[in-house]
Protein backbone atom coordinates (compact mmCIF):
# COMPACT_ATOMS: atom_id res chain seq x y z
CA UNK A 1 0.00 0.00 0.00
CA UNK A 2 1.35 3.42 -0.92
CA UNK A 3 2.11 5.92 1.82
CA UNK A 4 -0.54 8.28 0.40
CA UNK A 5 -3.26 5.62 0.60
CA UNK A 6 -2.32 4.74 4.15
CA UNK A 7 -2.36 8.39 5.19
CA UNK A 8 -5.65 9.06 3.41
CA UNK A 9 -7.31 6.18 5.24
CA UNK A 10 -5.90 7.39 8.52
CA UNK A 11 -7.34 10.88 7.86
CA UNK A 12 -10.77 9.47 7.08
CA UNK A 13 -10.73 7.20 10.12
CA UNK A 14 -9.68 10.09 12.37
CA UNK A 15 -12.46 12.31 11.07
CA UNK A 16 -15.04 9.52 11.31
CA UNK A 17 -14.10 8.93 14.96
CA UNK A 18 -14.42 12.64 15.63
CA UNK A 19 -17.96 12.77 14.22
CA UNK A 20 -18.97 9.66 16.16
CA UNK A 21 -17.59 11.13 19.39
CA UNK A 22 -19.64 14.31 18.91
CA UNK A 23 -22.72 12.17 18.34
CA UNK A 24 -22.14 10.19 21.53
CA UNK A 25 -21.91 13.41 23.57
CA UNK A 26 -25.23 14.83 22.37
CA UNK A 27 -27.77 15.39 25.11
CA UNK A 28 -30.45 17.75 26.34
CA UNK A 29 -28.61 20.83 25.07
CA UNK A 30 -28.95 19.57 21.51
CA UNK A 31 -32.71 19.23 21.93
CA UNK A 32 -32.81 22.79 23.26
CA UNK A 33 -30.87 24.02 20.24
CA UNK A 34 -33.30 22.31 17.87
CA UNK A 35 -36.29 23.88 19.67
CA UNK A 36 -34.72 27.34 19.50
CA UNK A 37 -33.95 27.02 15.80
CA UNK A 38 -37.41 25.71 14.95
CA UNK A 39 -39.11 28.44 16.99
CA UNK A 40 -37.08 31.30 15.47
CA UNK A 41 -39.43 33.75 13.73
CA UNK A 42 -36.61 35.69 12.12
CA UNK A 43 -33.56 34.32 10.35
CA UNK A 44 -30.65 32.24 11.51
CA UNK A 45 -27.42 34.22 11.43
CA UNK A 46 -24.43 31.87 11.18
CA UNK A 47 -21.02 33.35 11.93
CA UNK A 48 -17.47 32.11 12.30
CA UNK A 49 -13.94 33.11 11.36
CA UNK A 50 -11.50 31.36 9.03
CA UNK A 51 -12.23 27.67 8.46
CA UNK A 52 -15.16 27.93 10.87
CA UNK A 53 -16.54 30.61 8.57
CA UNK A 54 -16.44 28.25 5.61
CA UNK A 55 -18.28 25.65 7.67
CA UNK A 56 -20.75 28.35 8.73
CA UNK A 57 -21.53 29.20 5.11
CA UNK A 58 -22.38 25.59 4.43
CA UNK A 59 -24.53 25.28 7.56
CA UNK A 60 -26.44 28.44 6.60
CA UNK A 61 -26.99 27.04 3.10
CA UNK A 62 -28.24 23.72 4.48
CA UNK A 63 -30.63 25.42 6.89
CA UNK A 64 -32.04 27.57 4.08
CA UNK A 65 -32.37 24.58 1.78
CA UNK A 66 -34.35 22.69 4.41
CA UNK A 67 -36.87 25.39 5.17
CA UNK A 68 -35.16 27.56 7.79
CA UNK A 69 -34.09 30.97 6.38
CA UNK A 70 -30.43 31.56 7.23
CA UNK A 71 -27.42 33.55 6.06
CA UNK A 72 -23.74 33.78 6.86
CA UNK A 73 -22.31 36.89 8.54
CA UNK A 74 -18.55 37.45 8.49
CA UNK A 75 -17.74 38.55 12.07
CA UNK A 76 -15.13 41.14 11.05
CA UNK A 77 -17.41 42.64 8.42
CA UNK A 78 -20.17 42.59 11.01
CA UNK A 79 -18.17 45.01 13.15
CA UNK A 80 -17.96 47.38 10.19
CA UNK A 81 -21.60 47.71 9.29
CA UNK A 82 -22.81 44.26 8.28
CA UNK A 83 -24.32 43.75 11.72
CA UNK A 84 -27.17 45.78 10.25
CA UNK A 85 -28.18 42.60 8.46
CA UNK A 86 -29.38 41.24 11.79
CA UNK A 87 -32.77 42.13 13.20
CA UNK A 88 -35.01 41.53 16.17
CA UNK A 89 -36.28 37.96 16.16
CA UNK A 90 -33.11 36.51 14.63
CA UNK A 91 -30.99 33.80 16.24
CA UNK A 92 -27.20 33.48 16.01
CA UNK A 93 -25.23 30.28 15.48
CA UNK A 94 -21.59 31.07 16.29
CA UNK A 95 -18.79 28.65 15.44
CA UNK A 96 -15.37 28.77 17.07
CA UNK A 97 -13.39 25.73 18.12
CA UNK A 98 -11.43 27.67 20.73
CA UNK A 99 -14.41 29.77 21.72
CA UNK A 100 -12.00 32.69 22.07
CA UNK A 101 -11.79 33.94 18.48
CA UNK A 102 -11.23 37.69 18.84
CA UNK A 103 -13.48 38.72 15.93
CA UNK A 104 -16.38 36.77 17.43
CA UNK A 105 -15.64 38.08 20.91
CA UNK A 106 -15.86 41.63 19.56
CA UNK A 107 -19.22 40.84 17.96
CA UNK A 108 -20.81 39.34 21.08
CA UNK A 109 -21.62 42.64 22.89
CA UNK A 110 -23.54 43.90 19.86
CA UNK A 111 -25.48 40.62 19.68
CA UNK A 112 -26.20 40.88 23.39
CA UNK A 113 -27.52 44.42 23.01
CA UNK A 114 -29.91 43.18 20.33
CA UNK A 115 -30.99 40.40 22.74
CA UNK A 116 -30.51 37.70 20.14
CA UNK A 117 -30.10 34.15 21.48
CA UNK A 118 -26.81 32.46 20.58
CA UNK A 119 -26.14 28.79 19.89
CA UNK A 120 -22.42 28.07 20.05
CA UNK A 121 -20.55 25.27 18.32
CA UNK A 122 -17.28 25.13 20.20
CA UNK A 123 -14.65 22.72 21.40
CA UNK A 124 -14.26 24.63 24.66
CA UNK A 125 -17.39 24.58 26.88
CA UNK A 126 -15.71 27.02 29.31
CA UNK A 127 -14.83 29.59 26.68
CA UNK A 128 -16.06 33.15 26.45
CA UNK A 129 -18.29 32.17 23.53
CA UNK A 130 -19.83 29.26 25.42
CA UNK A 131 -20.55 31.44 28.45
CA UNK A 132 -22.24 34.09 26.29
CA UNK A 133 -24.50 31.54 24.59
CA UNK A 134 -27.96 30.23 25.40
CA UNK A 135 -26.76 26.79 24.30
CA UNK A 136 -23.20 25.54 23.77
CA UNK A 137 -22.77 22.38 21.69
CA UNK A 138 -19.49 20.53 22.22
CA UNK A 139 -17.50 19.82 19.04
CA UNK A 140 -14.28 18.86 20.86
CA UNK A 141 -12.12 16.28 19.06
CA UNK A 142 -9.28 14.20 20.49
CA UNK A 143 -7.01 14.92 17.54
CA UNK A 144 -6.93 16.68 14.22
CA UNK A 145 -6.23 14.67 11.07
CA UNK A 146 -3.38 17.07 10.31
CA UNK A 147 -0.09 15.30 11.29
CA UNK A 148 1.04 18.48 13.05
CA UNK A 149 -2.26 18.86 14.88
CA UNK A 150 -2.55 22.40 13.52
CA UNK A 151 -4.80 22.57 10.43
CA UNK A 152 -8.50 22.37 11.35
CA UNK A 153 -9.60 19.05 9.85
CA UNK A 154 -11.40 16.66 12.19
CA UNK A 155 -12.79 19.58 14.17
CA UNK A 156 -14.27 21.30 11.12
CA UNK A 157 -15.72 18.00 9.90
CA UNK A 158 -17.34 17.49 13.30
CA UNK A 159 -18.80 21.01 13.21
CA UNK A 160 -20.12 20.47 9.69
CA UNK A 161 -21.75 17.15 10.61
CA UNK A 162 -23.33 18.67 13.72
CA UNK A 163 -24.70 21.51 11.59
CA UNK A 164 -26.28 18.94 9.27
CA UNK A 165 -27.78 17.15 12.26
CA UNK A 166 -29.30 20.39 13.51
CA UNK A 167 -30.75 21.25 10.09
CA UNK A 168 -32.32 17.82 9.59
CA UNK A 169 -33.77 17.72 13.10
CA UNK A 170 -35.26 21.20 12.63
CA UNK A 171 -36.68 20.09 9.27
CA UNK A 172 -38.35 17.14 11.01
CA UNK A 173 -39.63 19.26 13.89
CA UNK A 174 -41.18 21.76 11.46
CA UNK A 175 -42.88 18.95 9.57
CA UNK A 176 -41.35 19.84 6.20
CA UNK A 177 -42.82 17.67 3.46
CA UNK A 178 -41.32 16.47 0.18
CA UNK A 179 -43.38 19.05 -1.72
CA UNK A 180 -42.04 21.83 0.56
CA UNK A 181 -38.50 20.66 -0.19
CA UNK A 182 -39.25 20.72 -3.91
CA UNK A 183 -40.41 24.33 -3.73
CA UNK A 184 -37.04 25.22 -2.24
CA UNK A 185 -35.24 23.44 -5.09
CA UNK A 186 -37.22 24.34 -8.23
CA UNK A 187 -34.18 23.91 -10.45
CA UNK A 188 -33.23 20.45 -9.25
CA UNK A 189 -34.57 17.05 -10.27
CA UNK A 190 -36.73 16.84 -7.13
CA UNK A 191 -38.30 20.22 -7.85
CA UNK A 192 -39.00 19.32 -11.46
CA UNK A 193 -40.61 16.01 -10.51
CA UNK A 194 -42.98 17.56 -7.99
CA UNK A 195 -43.53 21.05 -9.43
CA UNK A 196 -43.51 20.47 -13.16
CA UNK A 197 -46.74 19.32 -14.72
CA UNK A 198 -47.36 17.02 -17.67
CA UNK A 199 -48.03 20.12 -19.77
CA UNK A 200 -44.39 21.15 -19.23
CA UNK A 201 -42.98 17.98 -20.80
CA UNK A 202 -45.59 16.59 -23.19
CA UNK A 203 -45.37 16.72 -26.98
CA UNK A 204 -48.24 18.43 -28.71
CA UNK A 205 -49.51 19.37 -32.17
CA UNK A 206 -47.69 17.64 -35.02
CA UNK A 207 -45.43 15.90 -32.49
CA UNK A 208 -48.45 14.18 -30.92
CA UNK A 209 -49.22 11.12 -33.10
CA UNK A 210 -52.96 10.43 -33.42
CA UNK A 211 -54.86 8.14 -35.80
CA UNK A 212 -58.46 6.99 -36.29
CA UNK A 213 -59.50 3.56 -35.07
CA UNK A 214 -60.63 2.42 -38.54
CA UNK A 215 -57.07 2.77 -39.88
CA UNK A 216 -54.81 -0.21 -40.48
CA UNK A 217 -51.64 -1.08 -38.61
CA UNK A 218 -49.47 -0.06 -41.60
CA UNK A 219 -51.06 3.43 -41.45
CA UNK A 220 -50.28 3.67 -37.76
CA UNK A 221 -46.71 2.64 -38.47
CA UNK A 222 -46.32 5.54 -40.90
CA UNK A 223 -47.69 8.03 -38.33
CA UNK A 224 -45.35 6.67 -35.66
CA UNK A 225 -42.39 6.92 -38.03
CA UNK A 226 -43.15 10.55 -38.95
CA UNK A 227 -43.38 11.56 -35.28
CA UNK A 228 -40.28 9.54 -34.37
CA UNK A 229 -42.16 8.09 -31.44
CA UNK A 230 -42.90 4.45 -30.82
CA UNK A 231 -46.55 4.98 -30.03
CA UNK A 232 -49.78 6.46 -31.39
CA UNK A 233 -53.08 7.40 -29.78
CA UNK A 234 -56.10 5.82 -31.46
CA UNK A 235 -59.32 7.85 -31.47
CA UNK A 236 -62.97 7.16 -32.24
CA UNK A 237 -65.15 9.22 -34.57
CA UNK A 238 -65.70 11.81 -31.84
CA UNK A 239 -61.95 12.32 -31.41
CA UNK A 240 -61.94 10.61 -28.00
CA UNK A 241 -59.18 8.19 -27.16
CA UNK A 242 -60.23 4.61 -27.88
CA UNK A 243 -56.88 2.89 -27.62
CA UNK A 244 -53.10 3.09 -27.77
CA UNK A 245 -50.75 1.28 -30.13
CA UNK A 246 -46.98 0.99 -29.63
CA UNK A 247 -43.99 -0.46 -31.44
CA UNK A 248 -43.95 -3.10 -28.72
CA UNK A 249 -47.45 -4.15 -29.76
CA UNK A 250 -46.21 -4.26 -33.35
CA UNK A 251 -43.21 -6.50 -32.62
CA UNK A 252 -45.20 -8.89 -30.46
CA UNK A 253 -48.02 -9.08 -33.01
CA UNK A 254 -45.73 -9.84 -35.94
CA UNK A 255 -44.41 -12.89 -34.12
CA UNK A 256 -47.84 -14.51 -34.39
CA UNK A 257 -49.53 -12.79 -37.32
CA UNK A 258 -47.73 -12.31 -40.64
CA UNK A 259 -50.65 -10.22 -41.93
CA UNK A 260 -50.65 -7.85 -38.94
CA UNK A 261 -49.86 -4.78 -41.05
CA UNK A 262 -53.20 -5.18 -42.83
CA UNK A 263 -55.27 -5.57 -39.67
CA UNK A 264 -57.54 -2.83 -38.34
CA UNK A 265 -56.22 -1.07 -35.24
CA UNK A 266 -59.42 -1.86 -33.37
CA UNK A 267 -58.38 -5.52 -33.24
CA UNK A 268 -54.80 -5.04 -32.04
CA UNK A 269 -54.62 -1.81 -30.02
CA UNK A 270 -54.64 -1.60 -26.24
CA UNK A 271 -58.13 -0.58 -25.24
CA UNK A 272 -58.77 1.71 -22.26
CA UNK A 273 -55.08 2.72 -22.00
CA UNK A 274 -53.66 4.43 -18.96
CA UNK A 275 -53.73 8.19 -19.50
CA UNK A 276 -52.69 11.34 -17.68
CA UNK A 277 -53.99 14.93 -17.69
CA UNK A 278 -51.96 18.05 -18.55
CA UNK A 279 -52.19 19.20 -14.92
CA UNK A 280 -50.81 15.99 -13.41
CA UNK A 281 -47.31 16.14 -11.94
CA UNK A 282 -44.26 14.65 -13.58
CA UNK A 283 -43.88 12.52 -10.45
CA UNK A 284 -47.23 10.89 -11.32
CA UNK A 285 -45.97 10.08 -14.82
CA UNK A 286 -42.72 8.62 -13.51
CA UNK A 287 -44.63 6.37 -11.13
CA UNK A 288 -46.82 5.04 -13.95
CA UNK A 289 -43.91 4.47 -16.34
CA UNK A 290 -41.96 2.60 -13.67
CA UNK A 291 -44.88 0.50 -12.46
CA UNK A 292 -46.12 -0.49 -15.91
CA UNK A 293 -42.75 -0.70 -17.63
CA UNK A 294 -43.80 1.50 -20.57
CA UNK A 295 -42.11 4.30 -22.52
CA UNK A 296 -45.02 6.55 -23.54
CA UNK A 297 -48.24 7.87 -22.06
CA UNK A 298 -51.12 9.59 -23.88
CA UNK A 299 -52.28 12.89 -22.39
CA UNK A 300 -56.02 13.59 -22.55
CA UNK A 301 -58.21 16.58 -21.76
CA UNK A 302 -61.49 16.58 -19.84
CA UNK A 303 -63.31 15.23 -22.90
CA UNK A 304 -60.89 12.28 -23.22
CA UNK A 305 -59.36 13.76 -26.37
CA UNK A 306 -55.61 13.11 -26.76
CA UNK A 307 -53.91 16.51 -26.54
CA UNK A 308 -50.36 15.30 -26.09
CA UNK A 309 -48.00 12.44 -25.38
CA UNK A 310 -45.24 12.00 -22.80
CA UNK A 311 -42.11 10.20 -24.00
CA UNK A 312 -39.54 8.68 -21.65
CA UNK A 313 -36.67 10.09 -23.71
CA UNK A 314 -37.83 13.64 -23.04
CA UNK A 315 -37.86 12.93 -19.31
CA UNK A 316 -34.34 11.53 -19.58
CA UNK A 317 -33.20 14.67 -21.41
CA UNK A 318 -34.54 16.81 -18.55
CA UNK A 319 -32.65 14.72 -15.99
CA UNK A 320 -35.86 13.43 -14.45
CA UNK A 321 -34.98 9.75 -14.80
Amino acid sequence: MSSSLALARKVLETEARAVQAVGHRLGATFNTAVRLLAACRGRIVVTGMGKSGHIGRKIAATLSATGTPAFYLHPAEGMHGDIGMMAKGDLVVAISYSGETSELADLLPAIRRMRLPVIALTGNPRSRLARASRVALDIHVREEACPFGLAPTASTTAALALGDALAICVLKRKGLKEADFARLHPGGAMGKKLLWSVADVMRTGPDNPVIGQTARVRDALLVMTRSRLGAVSVVDRGGRIAGFFTDGDLRRGLQHDARLLERRLTGVMTRRPTTVRPGDTVATVLGILKTRGIDNLPVVDGGRRPVGIVDERDLLAEGLI
